[in-house]
């Protein structure tokens, strides 16, 4: 059920995923999906827990065998990609917050950081700057990403090509810190 309604949440935007609507995609009525979650958050947050489990296998299996600018731009092709392949299912992921260090969103969450981390690991990055490095990663992939998928970018420019001017500028920088 949570895969399905993570493929809806992309088709029409997690903000239009209703119980009944997806109901209706299941060939179910609305009443027997109450058997299974408690309510559309409940359900958000279940896509929530897929989607992150998702973004980070795509990530951590991207950046294998690659340090430096490499992993930076692996990462951030396949963070991107995710992102824009599956909108409805990636907005589930904002605002959670995992209920306790066995919630199953946090150990999916664990593992993305730890593939940005591994990111970094090619840069000569100080300890106490870590976090603030993961930080500016995500602010970067997640802002390119999310401009993307909601058709923000209508400018003439080439997107792949921005994109990889993001991962140079992003390079210059870590490499500089």
């Amino acid at each position: 059920m949570t895969a399905a309604a993570a493929a809806l949440a992309d088709e029409v935007g997690l903000g239009s995923l209703t119980m009944g609507l997806l109901a209706e995609r299941l060939g179910v009525r609305t009443p027997s999906l109450y058997k299974h979650v408690s309510g559309v958050e409940d359900l958000n947050r279940r896509i929530a827990e897929l989607a992150m489990g998702e973004a980070a296998e795509a990530v951590g299996v991207a950046v294998q065998g690659y340090a430096g600018r490499d992993a930076l731009a692996a990462a951030a092709r396949s963070f991107r990609a995710f992102v824009v392949e599956h909108p409805g299912r990636y907005a589930a992921t904002l605002g959670q917050e995992p209920s306790g260090p066995d919630d199953p969103l946090a150990s999916a969450a664990g593992r993305l950081l730890d593939a940005f981390t591994a990111v970094l690991r090619g840069y000569e990055i100080a300890e106490p700057d870590v976090d603030h490095a993961l930080r500016t990663l995500r602010s970067l992939f997640h802002g390119f990403a999310t401009l993307q998928a909601g058709g923000g970018f209508q400018w003439s420019a080439d997107i792949d090509e921005s994109l990889e001017w993001l991962i140079a500028f992003a390079d210059r920088g870590l490499r500089a810190a």
